[in-house]
């Protein structure tokens, strides 16, 4: 497995060995020894899937404490934009967003720790993406920032009116800066 640190503590970009060949290919996803060697002691006890078409945008979304979430987020099919927004205050990374693409292809996986708010948007025809939890979902727990926060600019790499939202996330904050993550 090799291992992407990014500027954001403990937001790490994963590319698991694909063993090609005429048949298709292999991969070893997640294996808890191989995380627990590289100091990734997670404890996943949610898988999470939703299979989406081109334009739809889910996100930006959070848990917050004590059932906030690390997510590790791969696409089975198709690609996607993955975006996060560190919303740990006390980082000097607070306020900023990470991009990367995600897709079957290139087999990626991100590895979003708590206090992170996370969204993505399908670049393909459709796509499946599916993540492991360390925290059940608790809905007394949600929160999250609308996609197009004037502060943080994200560039969804698709027009935006080829977006696709429900309208709780059309309702979400206009800011990041009215959630900051809580350990407590």
């Amino acid at each position: 497995m090799n291992v992407f640190p990014t500027a954001f503590r403990d937001l790490i970009i994963l590319e698991p060995v694909l063993f090609k060949d005429e048949r298709g290919f292999f991969m070893e996803a997640y294996n808890q020894r191989t995380f627990s060697a590289l100091g990734l002691n997670y404890n996943f006890i949610q898988d999470n899937h939703s299979k989406s078409r081109y334009g739809v945008l889910r996100g930006l979304h959070f848990q917050k404490a004590p059932y906030a979430q690390t997510k590790l987020v791969r696409v089975l099919s198709g690609r996607i934009l993955d975006v996060v927004v560190d919303l740990r205050a006390e980082e000097p990374t607070y306020g900023r967003h990470l991009s990367v693409e995600l897709s079957a292809e290139n087999g990626r996986q991100l590895l979003v720790p708590k206090g992170f708010a996370h969204g993505f948007v399908v670049l393909s025809e459709h796509a499946e993406v599916l993540y492991k939890c360390d925290e059940y979902y608790n809905k007394d727990s949600e929160g999250g920032i609308r996609f197009d926060d004037p502060d943080l600019k994200i560039d969804w790499s698709i027009p935006h009116d080829r977006i696709i939202i429900s309208e709780k996330d059309l309702k979400l904050p206009q800011s990041y800066r009215h959630n900051h993550w809580d350990k407590s």
